[in-house]
């Protein structure tokens, strides 16, 4: 999307000039010839930069500035004046402006000045949306996990023992089992319950990105480090940083990890001079660590460190005793959000019973959603659920009775559902070691009805 920039001047031969220009470079362009029509039109245009006259009659561009910064303290706002006095631009930097730009200028200074005010626009926008994500994760804060079985009561009874300590956790488990529930369940627990809850999932992100988001940046050190920028770790300070996934993190970053939790400091990209961190670390992986160690893939000094209190949660096959309190649950906070009133049927309920769930509980909740939309009456019943969830288990490759001549297409079925199964849910490592590309393995999946809804 093309920036947006609202140029404010009096004289209209220097709106269309700086117009001509400026969309010429590749920004969207809007003019007004007064300050008092710009602030009367600022809401609806929303402007992702302001570039506007000083002495203008009327509203001037101080003016501009100031009630711009009111609005929105995020615009950039960008004075030009062929006046300049020390005493003005002392004033329009005090206020806020992003820049004081004196006639005569060059078209090379003004553009380079306005796409460095488009940047500064952008990672403003990034950094609130992050505050947000984190106030928001963090009013999450007391979510219990929910379940009677006794191999997952044992889990939460653990969880309880260690919250209130400030012990690294490491919680395994298959794909969509709850990890990051129990999590912010130990966080809630703890001292630390006041701060925040931040989490990061290390195989979302590229190696450089994650980085830069775990540590931090120093203006200049990468192209596009246009300022300074706090690395999650810090950001945590006083809370719980969650380390989803960190079985996907690249051998260069385990040894960084392991340094930040050995030292409780960070070195941001860039920098050379460390940032003391104050949080309390859990991670989480769906792979077998102890596996990856013998393959050379997972660094044992940071599995030991991790590893000081291990959490492993059952998958949902193991709990069915726990399938009607979870689906009664989700169908509860879905009836609240839509206002309706919902119900399974007998025979919907001895379906979920039947399935082996291998998305976990995250499927379930899929499914449950899926079928309250279609289900126009409230009442869930087996047809408004996946049609492979009242499939029944595919012929296994090898059993103790296997089929008489196997077609080719049990035999992949039941090849890619093994690999799936070994690389824990993992698509994209499955599709790897399979030899095929993800989105043929996406095709096949959703030939044999093995994709998630």
């Amino acid at each position: 999307m093309k920036p947006k920039i609202l140029v404010v001047d009096d004289e209209t031969s220097i709106l269309n000039t700086l117009s001509i220009l400026l969309r010429g470079e590749g920004f969207d362009v809007e003019t007004m010839q007064s300050g008092r029509e710009a602030l009367d039109r600022f809401d609806e245009i929303a402007p992702d930069i302001v570039l506007s006259d000083v002495r203008m009659p009327g509203v001037t561009g101080v003016d501009v500035l100031t009630a711009v910064r009111e609005r929105d303290p995020e615009t950039p706002v960008i004075l030009m004046t062929a006046q300049a006095s020390l005493q003005t631009a002392v004033q329009a930097v005090n206020q806020g402006a992003f820049y004081y730009l004196q006639k005569p200028f060059s078209n090379a200074e003004l553009v380079a000045l306005c796409r460095r005010a488009a940047e500064t626009r952008t990672l403003k926008r990034e950094n609130t949306a992050l505050k947000k994500e984190i106030k928001r994760r963090d009013s999450s804060r007391g979510v219990r996990p929910i379940g009677r079985n006794k191999a997952f009561a044992e889990v939460l009874r653990l969880a309880e023992t260690v919250a209130p300590t400030d012990s690294t956790v490491l919680i395994t488990g298959e794909s969509g089992t709850g990890k990051e529930i129990l999590a912010r369940f130990i966080h809630s627990l703890s001292e630390r319950d006041g701060g925040p809850f931040v989490s990061v999932n290390c195989g979302a992100l590229p190696e450089s990105l994650l980085e830069s988001e775990l540590f931090g940046h120093v203006k200049g050190s990468f192209t596009g480090a246009v300022k300074d920028k706090e690395g999650l770790l810090v950001a945590a300070r006083g809370g719980t940083f969650f380390l989803d996934e960190v079985g996907e993190m690249s051998p260069s970053l385990q040894v960084k990890m392991l340094r930040a939790l050995q030292e409780r400091e960070v070195v941001p990209v860039g920098a050379t001079e460390p940032v003391p961190i104050d949080v309390r670390v859990i991670a989480a992986t769906n792979r077998d660590l102890e596996q990856e160690i013998r393959k050379g893939a997972f660094r044992t000094d940071l599995y030991y460190r991790l590893n000081v209190v291990t959490l492993h949660l059952p998958p949902l096959r193991e709990r069915r005793d726990d399938l009607p309190l979870l689906a009664e649950h989700f169908l509860e906070r879905t009836a609240a959000r839509e206002g309706a009133e919902l119900s399974l049927t007998d025979a919907a309920t001895d379906a979920i019973r039947s399935y082996d769930w291998p998305g976990n509980v995250r499927e379930l909740e899929n499914a449950l959603e899926r079928a309250a939309i279609l289900a126009s009456n409230g009442a869930i019943d087996t047809g408004h659920l996946p049609q492979r969830v009242l499939e029944p288990p595919a012929t296994p490759l090898v059993s103790d009775a296997p089929p008489p001549n196997p077609t080719l297409e049990v035999i992949e079925r039941a090849y890619i559902l093994w690999v799936l199964e070994a690389e824990g849910g993992n698509k994209a490592r499955a599709a790897e070691v399979l030899g095929i590309d993800p989105s043929t393995l996406y095709r096949k999946l959703n030939r044999y009805g093995m994709n998630e809804s």
